[in-house]
């Protein structure tokens, strides 16, 4: 999936519930992506927690709130 307009959107997530795609969402996804996965999306994403420096993170976050519809 794109992540072009991502950011600010409300997604469904699977086993119910929602959540706003916001810098912790994104951060949380990163870091531990299977703790909230998209409805209609596999779980394969794989974690980069002990790979990414903070820094890192944050910019990787930074670009994508660039990336509008």
């Amino acid at each position: 999936p794109s992540f072009k307009g991502l950011f600010g959107k409300t997604e469904e997530l699977e086993g119910g519930g929602t959540a706003t795609v916001d810098e912790n969402y994104l951060k949380e996804s990163i870091l531990n992506p299977g703790a909230k996965i998209v409805k209609g999306y596999p779980a394969s994403m794989p974690t980069f927690k002990g790979l990414l420096k903070d820094k890192d993170v944050e910019a990787l976050i930074a670009y994508m709130k660039t990336l509008t519809n």
